[in-house]
């Protein structure tokens, strides 16, 4: 019951989420990464701990495409594994039509070679999914699992493609970072509306820094556009799982909830001691965060943290 995974590849460089693809995928059988990109990320997805080989090509394919060079090798495995982020719900649903399978999506768990655990109600009940279909098509959350370790050296296979695409890419564009990737990150820092503008969304990313954090946001504060797109957490932006997440000027809506339930450890910074942020916080700061904010940050980097 082998198992291809596709990589997920971020700005020419293997995605962190590749490896904790690879926890999850190791669980149902031998794997093999599939690469769409660079010789460079190839080699990188060698180096993970407990892939059995690399199929790389190195050609710029958009998400139907991909999907069809999946389809090309999809009678040698039995699962077809991808992150359950933006590239796999764009390709996975694609490839399950041309297979004709129905797929099992976000999965948080695996109970067994085809027994699976998945959240759903947005995020308020977790549903347990038999899939006794021949084939699957899988996409894991992969903040859900631990990244495996490095020290591979799997080989690396060429793999040649004839894929035709009436599609054409116009144009591409990406906000540039030097912050770690919100999906993956151990520490985040975000910001509600009531941090109120873009300069105060400045005191948030100073602490994030400090704390060498990603920074998130909720929808409401993206939408006022105080913040970019891509720091959206929630039921309709990232999901994430830090192992701590400090929410500041957030009230907690249900569908910002389901978008940290993973994370291990919570502090609130919020005048409202009645905020459902507050209530399931493992620390609770109570009072202004434009006073808290700047003290917090202040001592951190008085401990030398930051810089």
């Amino acid at each position: 019951m082998s198992v291809l995974v596709l990589a997920e590849v971020d700005n020419g460089n293997l995605s962190p989420a590749t490896a904790r693809l690879v926890t999850a995928a190791s669980q149902l059988g031998p794997v093999d990464i599939l690469v769409i990109g660079l010789r460079s990320v190839a080699d990188a997805a060698a180096a993970l701990a407990g892939v059995r080989k690399v199929i790389a090509n190195d050609n710029s394919l958009l998400a139907n495409s991909v999907a069809a060079v999946i389809e090309t090798l999809a009678d040698q495995y039995t699962y077809l594994v991808a992150a359950a982020s933006t590239l796999g719900k764009d390709v996975m649903p694609r490839l399950a039509a041309k297979l004709d399978i129905q797929p099992v999506t976000d999965i948080v768990t695996i109970e067994g070679p085809n027994r699976f655990i998945r959240p759903i109600y947005a995020g308020n009940a977790l549903e347990t999914v038999t899939d006794n279909q021949a084939r699957h098509v899988l996409t894991f959350r992969a903040s859900a699992f631990s990244p495996v370790a490095s020290g591979g050296a799997a080989p690396v296979e060429a793999l040649e493609t004839a894929v035709q695409s009436a599609v054409r890419l116009i144009a591409s564009h990406r906000n540039e970072s030097d912050i770690p990737d919100l999906s993956t990150a151990q520490i985040v820092v975000g910001g509600g509306i009531s941090v109120g503008s873009v300069e105060g969304f400045q005191l948030i990313e100073k602490l994030g820094k400090t704390l060498g954090a990603a920074v998130g946001a909720t929808r409401a504060a993206v939408d006022s556009g105080f913040a970019p797109n891509d720091w959206q957490v929630g039921q309709t932006g990232k999901i994430i799982a830090p192992d701590l997440y400090i929410a500041i000027g957030i009230s907690g809506a249900l569908q910002h909830l389901a978008g940290i339930q993973g994370a291990k450890k919570i502090i609130a910074i919020n005048t409202d001691a009645e905020a459902p942020i507050v209530k399931i916080a493992d620390v609770a700061l109570i009072g202004d965060l434009f006073e808290i904010v700047p003290q917090l940050t202040a001592e951190l980097e008085k401990r030398g943290l930051g810089g």
